[in-house]
C-alpha cells in the first residue's frame, strides 16, 4: 500500500493561479457555480471580485493586466492556504477544481 503525501502550500499555489484563470476564462459562470457548490458563498464572492478587478484592469492597460493577475494570483494564495489550514478535508476539493479550471 503506497500513501502520497499533499504539500499543502503546492496545492494553494496551483489552485491559486488556476482559479485566476478561470476568474478570466470562457468558463467563468460554470466554474462559478462549482466554487459555490463545493467551497461556498464567501469564496465564490471573491472569485466574482477577482473577475471584476481583472476585467477592470484589461480595459485600464494591457500593461496592468500582468500585474493584476500576479496580485490576485497571490491573494488567492493565500486565501486557499488559510482555507487548507483550517479545512485540510477539502485538499481534494481544491485539487479537483483546480484540474477544471
Amino acid at each position: 500500500m503506497s500513501q502520497s503525501v499533499i504539500h499543502q502550500p503546492r496545492v494553494a499555489w496551483d489552485g491559486a493561479r488556476a482559479f485566476v484563470r478561470a476568474a478570466g476564462g470562457p468558463a467563468y459562470a460554470t466554474f462559478s457555480t462549482e466554487v459555490l457548490n463545493r467551497l461556498g458563498s464567501d469564496l465564490y464572492g471573491e472569485l466574482a471580485n477577482t473577475r471584476q478587478r481583472l476585467q477592470t484592469s484589461s480595459i485600464d492597460s494591457s500593461d496592468n493586466d500582468r500585474f493584476t493577475k500576479d496580485v490576485e494570483a497571490s491573494r488567492w494564495r493565500v486565501r486557499l492556504d488559510e482555507l487548507l489550514r483550517n479545512r485540510p478535508d477539502l485538499v481534494p476539493v481544491v485539487q479537483e477544481l483546480t484540474e477544471k479550471a
